[in-house]
């Protein structure tokens, strides 16, 4: 498996990935965090312009996408029911990581990039997410408490850092 910079062609099938990601996520108990809707082809396409959005791929096969971006991200300026660690250190947020789950570990495989790039990340999740809060307190997230995501309200906080 590789991680890279996804570009404008990826396009497709990142949008086939989330497709898949939503329906996975309707059918395990959480089908209000991303619905049918997001993300939407406006926001994938920005994410790629932005140069941040990444792809893991394996033999050209597109197993995963997400966003790693610097901070300061204004979902993170108000936590709830608990603090950030070291708050004015300067961080880096992992948004819309999906993957179609196999081959097994790719979540992981992501995650570990993510920190070998950045040693201060932030990401959040919905409380019906299960699947992805396990996979964060597996990669040593750590719970840091509630941010109010302006693409869908409540979601819980998780950092991890050195």
């Amino acid at each position: 498996m590789k991680i890279r910079t996804a570009v404008m062609a990826d396009l497709p099938a990142m949008m086939e990935l989330y497709a898949f990601a939503q329906g996975f996520m309707a059918r395990h108990g959480n089908p209000n965090q991303w619905g049918t809707e997001y993300p939407s082809e406006a926001i994938v396409k920005e994410d790629i312009e932005s140069g941040f959005a990444r792809v893991c791929e394996e033999e050209g096969r597109l197993l995963a996408a997400f966003l790693l971006a610097p901070g300061p991200d204004p979902d993170y300026g108000e936590i709830r029911e608990g603090e950030w660690m070291q708050p004015q250190r300067p961080y880096w947020v992992i948004h819309r990581l999906a993957s179609y789950g196999s081959p097994k570990g790719v979540g992981t495989f992501c995650l570990d990039w993510c920190w070998q790039q950045q040693k201060n990340l932030r990401v959040d999740t919905h409380r019906d997410n299960r699947s992805m809060q396990g996979l964060l307190q597996k990669c040593g997230f750590s719970r840091r408490g509630v941010i109010h995501c302006r693409y869908g309200g409540e979601r819980i906080a998780f950092q991890k850092t050195e």
